[in-house]
């Protein structure tokens, strides 16, 4: 995923402030007068969700003369595919999700548990309980090592 410069990720910051999912979505003009403190020119807004289109950040339909963008994914779904691109520089990944799993807070952690709990179909009171617990000690425990007397997972 090609990442945004300043100018393309503030009109990407108003596509997915502005266009709700089931909008048709907004005009260049409508983008222009959303940047009022930034005094871009109407080509520049134009020539920004153009290549926007081009790179298949933004979808666009035609309405009369002029066309209707929306962002082609959430800002969510943006962020989750640029650590994803992330953990593909090289290295190790298992290291760098590690990394990544000592450095959040402690309510971002609790978010992360659920969602793998979410995955794994834990439920949520397995999760409160200690079904969280296994992910936990799965990152904390260095990668190919289990300790003594404990099966390998399938």
């Amino acid at each position: 995923m090609t990442r945004l410069g300043d100018l393309e990720r503030a009109v990407m910051d108003v596509l997915w402030d502005v266009v709700p999912g089931t909008s048709d979505g907004v005009t260049v003009r409508e983008v222009a007068d959303a940047l009022d403190g930034r005094e871009l020119a109407y080509t520049t807004v134009m020539t920004v969700l153009d290549r926007l289109a081009g790179k298949g950040m933004v979808q666009r339909e035609r309405e009369g003369r002029a066309w209707r963008y929306r962002p082609a994914a959430s800002r969510e779904a943006h962020i989750a595919q640029l650590m994803l691109d992330a953990l593909d520089l090289g290295g190790s990944r298992d290291a760098a999700l590690v990394r990544f799993a000592r450095s959040v807070t402690g309510t971002e952690a609790e978010v992360l548990r659920a969602a793998l709990g979410s995955e794994a179909g834990l439920s949520s009171a397995d999760t409160a309980t200690g079904g969280a617990d296994a992910l936990t000690d799965r990152v904390d425990r260095p990668v190919g090592r289990r300790p003594a007397g404990e099966a390998a997972e399938r």
